[in-house]
């Protein structure tokens, strides 16, 4: 998994705009049922932080896949991408903000209420999947550990 460096939480919030309360509050209602639904905590995720988003989110390839790590930093653990393959590239990955897939894709924000060790696969179709990888836990602050 690459890892990417996000600028700074006070510099990006100088040029990011935010948008109103009631629409997160919409996405958290969304979010906590999603995690009622599969029986997990729901984990909020801080707007202002950053994920992981492959450039290839923008198109309409499915399948749209989620993890999440434990975040760090200004970055929140998750990381999404479309497709069947991850990629190792060192770019695959650019930090973006939490906030801004209300203009990206914004039918996935309902997943980003899944704690860190979880994952999503979801397609056009309204086929959705959500399941426990704890092999994603061992992986905290830059560093690989054996489960």
């Amino acid at each position: 998994m690459t890892r990417f460096e996000s600028p700074s939480r006070d510099k990006h919030k100088r040029w990011c705009q935010p948008y109103p309360m009631d629409i997160w509050d919409d996405y958290i209602k969304q979010q906590k049922g999603i995690c009622e639904k599969y029986h997990v905590d729901w984990t909020d995720v801080d707007r202002d932080l950053f994920l992981g988003l492959a450039d290839n989110l923008t198109t309409n390839e499915v399948p749209i896949n989620g993890l999440r790590h434990h975040g760090q930093g200004t970055t929140c653990g998750w990381y999404i991408w479309t497709g069947q393959e991850i990629s190792d590239k060192d770019d695959f990955f650019k930090p973006v903000c939490v906030r801004h897939l209300i203009d990206i894709k914004p039918e996935i924000i309902k997943f980003l209420g899944l704690p860190p060790g979880y994952r999503f696969l979801t397609d056009d179709k309204g086929y959705v999947d959500i399941w426990e990888d704890k092999k994603l836990l061992a992986y905290r602050y830059g560093c690989q550990h054996s489960v």
